[in-house]
């Protein structure tokens, strides 16, 4: 049996009572108090992850905009310095490699934030394309990432810095900050539906910025939240997850992440031609939320049936902490998505009422 892999915080999850499970190789906390008392202090307060998992690919070079704009859904020729842009690489046929967001450090220097699971797969994706004047360098060993999600994320992170945290908007970022005296990268893109930041530090430094952070948040009700918080929250906000949302076989169009594919850009995409066609003429089927009618929860690759006949799955369903009802995202026959169409759920050896309704199931104001 192979190892799980462990973040340098895995030694510490015992002090905050952390249970851990293998997600997608990796040993993590799933809970710290308890799921729904986590979501609900990241959607009232703020909670603290830690996303070490998350892989870290450099690309550098002269080539490097010319090369990402080939990989890239997105149009990557639009990010300024220091700014973030969520995006996709797909295959041929449309499938997502993966989701992931990239930094701009300058135009022959990149970030690339991509999801643990996909770390080595992503990183030959980008080798078997790589170009002249491009580098590809595989760095997640030499970061740690603590996310600091919630309304009092700023309050609690300002504590610990002399950079005015409120100069880092939206999808943007700074390097060199010192924070609990510690040099990091912070970010504010966030995976949760709330305000927050993204903490890139070395793998040596994250206890103690773990350690300070929840210090400087006492008061303001701060906790340490694992992967099921973090689930219920991104699902909630409907923001998606490779291998339930998107997978090789389900396209960002699909998918619901259209506004990250950009098929009219100047340099032409891998999969362009069916990303063009499904965002021209709108896909065969599509990503929708549901609710369920009848008592029961729609949980991941549950089959959804519409008049006897099978329409589509369930990618991630759940009790929402935040609205107390059973809902699902599913990916569905695109002629039945209008809101309010009845459609049936197999839950177990029962098929279960549901309609389709509006996402995302949670925005904040």
């Amino acid at each position: 049996m192979l190892s799980t892999q462990k973040t340098p915080l895995f030694e510490i999850y015992k002090d905050y009572n952390g249970k851990t499970i293998d997600f997608g190789g990796w040993d993590l906390p799933v809970q710290f108090s308890g799921i729904k008392e986590e979501h609900e202090a990241v959607r009232t307060k703020a909670g603290l992850f830690d996303v070490s998992h998350m892989g870290e690919i450099e690309v550098k070079g002269k080539g490097a905009i010319a090369f990402l704009q080939k990989v890239m859904t997105n149009d990557v020729s639009k990010v300024k310095q220091s700014a973030c842009q969520y995006t996709a690489m797909c295959y041929e046929d449309g499938g997502t490699v993966d989701d992931l967001v990239f930094y701009k450090r300058n135009d022959e220097d990149y970030l690339l934030v991509v999801n643990a699971a996909n770390i080595e797969k992503d990183y030959n994706w980008l080798k078997e394309h790589q170009t002249e004047d491009v580098e590809i360098i595989n760095v997640s060993d030499e970061y740690a990432q603590i996310a600091v999600q919630g309304p009092k994320a700023e309050e609690v992170t300002q504590k610990l810095t002399s950079q005015d945290l409120s100069e880092i908007t939206f999808f943007k970022f700074r390097e060199g900050v010192s924070l609990a005296d510690k040099d990091v990268l912070i970010s504010r893109t966030g995976y949760t539906g709330e305000d927050g930041f993204e903490i890139y530090c070395r793998p040596e430094d994250a206890v103690h910025l773990w350690k300070a952070l929840l210090e400087a948040g006492e008061n303001e009700g701060i906790v340490p939240c694992g992967l099921g918080a973090r689930d219920t929250l991104r699902f909630e906000a409907r923001l998606a997850l490779y291998g339930q949302e998107l997978t090789k076989d389900i396209t960002p169009i699909e998918a619901g992440i259209g506004f990250a594919v950009k098929p009219d850009k100047e340099a032409d995409c891998i999969g362009k031609e069916v990303l063009k066609e499904q965002k021209e003429n709108g896909p065969a089927r599509k990503l929708v939320g549901l609710e369920m009618i009848d008592k029961g929860i729609p949980r991941t690759d549950y089959e959804v049936y519409k008049d006897g006949e099978k329409i589509g799955f369930v990618t991630t369903g759940t009790q929402s902490p935040t609205l107390k009802k059973n809902v699902g995202l599913a990916i569905i026959d695109s002629k039945y998505k209008a809101l309010d169409t009845e459609v049936e759920v197999q839950v177990r050896k029962r098929r279960l009422k549901a309609k389709v309704v509006s996402t995302p199931f949670y925005k904040r104001s």
